[in-house]
């Protein structure tokens, strides 16, 4: 949701051909999460089916510009006057891994643990060389990455805190006593066979 609003968001500055929205998307987000031109139209298009985009003529060196129409341009008004709520849907990576872990018989959750303390200290070390470096202050390119760089140095200052947190959970536990055999119950629902019709458990 957030590229199709991000790019809404830009065509509401004047219209735009699709490489030129990748570049500006790239501008305004320090490059950190780079777009395909494949994902631009695919998004230009269902932009333009739900009527908040239409498309304009190609020009003479062959682009074809978008323009955000009326409803696009309320559409950008109402997303950038709204919170974004965080849903429970979103997964982290880390998170599940070491949970888990955690749980499984025979591993040695702790070492886990360790190791993706010693890369998300290292990861937290090279956001901060990078949030040193750069342009000037002053330069709205600069602004926009330094502040995705802020917040993924936020980020990555709560994933230590919890990180420590995590270990000293387990630390108060006998090893391995939150371990989770596989469950004795087998999962009553199903996918109906293509062949049969009966049910095959997955």
């Amino acid at each position: 949701m957030s590229v199709r609003q991000s790019l809404l968001a830009i065509l509401d500055q004047g219209p735009c051909y699709g490489y030129q929205l990748r570049h500006e998307f790239d501008r305004r987000t320090g490059s950190r999460w780079p777009l395909n031109v494949g994902q631009i139209y695919n998004t230009l298009e269902r932009l333009e089916r739900d009527g908040l985009v239409a498309r304009l003529d190609a020009d003479a060196q062959g682009h074809i510009y978008w323009q955000i129409t009326a409803s696009g341009s309320s559409e950008v008004a109402r997303w950038l006057s709204s919170p974004v709520v965080r849903t429970a849907a979103v997964r982290d990576e880390v998170a599940i891994k070491l949970a888990v872990a955690a749980t499984l018989p025979g591993v040695d959750a702790s070492a886990a643990i360790q190791a993706q303390r010693v890369e998300t200290s290292e990861h937290l070390a090279r956001l901060r060389t990078e949030a040193t470096t750069g342009a000037d202050a002053d330069d709205p390119e600069h602004l926009a990455r330094s502040l995705v760089i802020d917040s993924l140095i936020f980020s990555a200052e709560a994933e230590e805190r919890w990180l420590a947190h995590l270990e000293e959970r387990l630390a108060a536990h006998p090893r391995h006593a939150l371990t989770l055999g596989l469950a004795q119950e087998r999962p009553k629902r199903g996918r109906p066979s293509k062949s049969t019709g009966d049910a095959v458990l997955i």
